[in-house]
């Protein structure tokens, strides 16, 4: 792209899954505050996850990332960011433990409040009205008021994301998230589940482990990895008026950081090299995800790699597959061998849930636990063969006990949807279905690297 970037180029681009801002004044007004605002994360962080994220490419460490579908402003409350938080930290134990590899978590948190749409509007009976689009744009319930976006909103999402990021903080480095705390992690649901018995077996293991390690002189005062950990947040770049005006110069370094969050990515649906999304993310020095999907092509997926890592810098660039169980076999290996030919460093995560969305015959829309497995094996699968490394797991997934998705050791029935299907966009993994897959993952990558890697052909 020619000429010097700046946070604003983005507006002569074209660009798409934008709202229909009605009151444009009202926006501008927005905007100036928010860019007067305090910074939510800061450049130094961001800095430090890419550092996290290159180790993870050159197959040191392994990449937990999940959390809300989209977040929402009625349901926000301490205890739910808590336990989606704790959830996390359980299954990034399960993957430390039992992959034996350091685990880098990112939270979908402080900051997922839009989504793409697949239409933008939404019509029922003879009403048509603007698509729900996220709480950081218009409300959910179907009516001229609520679906009208509204601009007062970006700031509500501002202040909701700052209220979890100081919250967060607090947990990873307050004490909460020790090592000694893992029994206390175990959530009411989950401890009763089969889950959380394996869960809670790991946990009396790591606490052995503990006592030793403090018999040897080795305690939370002497080593803090033991009584903390490093968390960092992320979220979709969708309405780059809440991006820009939350960019802002790194007085270390003098280069662009988009302090709304420590790591964003590029959705599926705005991933053109020439738009704004594209060229807006090229500027910033944030770690940055390209969502692909079964219709992105090798050529595409090497002019978008380029396009924002220019200087092929290992941690800046997370390709997250979002094929569909069925697809992702025949899909995947075209890109993936694409990119190792051109030597290009990314680093591979596999979101399992987007690619694997159906609707239940009694109207719910669903996944099926089932099926997001089945794409996490052939996520590995894939890698296995091409002789290259996956890295990470990318999860739509809450610590509430939800009825959501389908199957799991819970075996939730098409019938028990209706209990507690609390989502305002997407069906998310429940905190025993995603502790559940935490294992199973943690079981795939031992047997992966207790193998010698050799290509071979995969199943269709």
């Amino acid at each position: 792209m020619p000429g010097t970037w700046n946070p604003g180029r983005w507006r002569g681009l074209p660009i798409k899954q934008q709202p229909a801002w009605p009151d444009k004044a009202a926006l501008a007004g927005v905007e100036e505050r928010l860019s007067r605002t305090p910074p939510l994360v800061f450049a130094g962080e961001a800095r430090r996850l890419r550092e996290r994220l290159a180790r993870v490419c050159q197959g040191h460490s392994f990449l937990l990332q999940g959390g809300d579908c989209a977040e929402s402003f009625a349901e926000f409350h301490p205890d739910t960011v808590r336990d989606t938080f704790r959830v996390l930290l359980q299954m990034a134990v399960v993957l430390t433990y039992g992959a034996k590899m350091p685990v880098v978590k990112v939270g979908r948190l402080a900051g997922q409040f839009a989504k793409p749409r697949s239409s933008d509007t939404e019509t029922v009976g003879e009403t048509t009205l603007p698509a729900y689009r996220g709480d950081m744009i218009n409300g959910m319930a179907f009516d001229g008021t609520s679906r009208r976006p509204a601009p007062k909103r970006l700031l509500q999402a501002y202040g909701q994301s700052a209220s979890t990021l100081n919250l967060l903080r607090a947990l990873a480095h307050g004490g909460y998230a020790g090592l000694h705390a893992v029994h206390r992690w175990n959530l009411g649901f989950v401890a009763e589940s089969t889950q959380g018995a394996r869960y809670r077996a790991m946990a009396d293991q790591i606490g052995e482990t503990l006592d030793f390690m403090a018999a040897c002189g080795l305690t939370e005062e002497t080593s803090p990895q033991i009584r903390e950990t490093e968390f960092y947040t992320s979220h979709e770049a969708l309405i780059l008026e809440y991006e820009q005006a939350l960019t802002r110069i790194d007085s270390t370094t003098g280069e662009w950081y988009d302090c709304s969050a420590h790591m964003l990515w590029i959705g599926d649906r705005t991933r053109q090299p020439d738009g704004a999304h594209v060229d807006f993310l090229s500027g910033v020095g944030n770690p940055v995800g390209i969502k692909a999907g079964p219709s992105l092509d090798p050529d595409e997926l090497l002019a978008l790699i380029d396009r924002l890592n220019p200087q092929d810098e290992p941690g800046r660039i997370t390709v997250i597959a979002r094929m569909g169980h069925e697809a992702a076999e025949a899909k995947l290996p075209p890109l993936v061998r694409a990119v190792k030919r051109e030597g290009r460093q990314v680093l591979w995560s596999c979101d399992p849930m987007h690619g694997n969305t159906i609707k239940s015959s009694n109207g719910y829309k669903t996944r099926v636990f089932d099926q997001v497995l089945a794409e996490v094996r052939a996520f590995f699968a894939v890698h296995r063969a091409e002789g290259t490394y996956p890295g990470g797991v990318h999860f739509e997934m809450t610590g509430q006990d939800v009825t959501e998705c389908l199957g799991g050791a819970q075996a939730i029935t098409e019938e028990d949807l209706s209990d507690r299907y609390h989502t305002h966009c997407d069906p998310r993994l429940n905190a025993s279905q995603a502790l559940e897959l935490a294992f199973l993952i943690a079981e795939h990558i031992r047997e992966e690297r207790a193998t010698p890697a050799q290509p071979r052909a995969l199943h269709g």
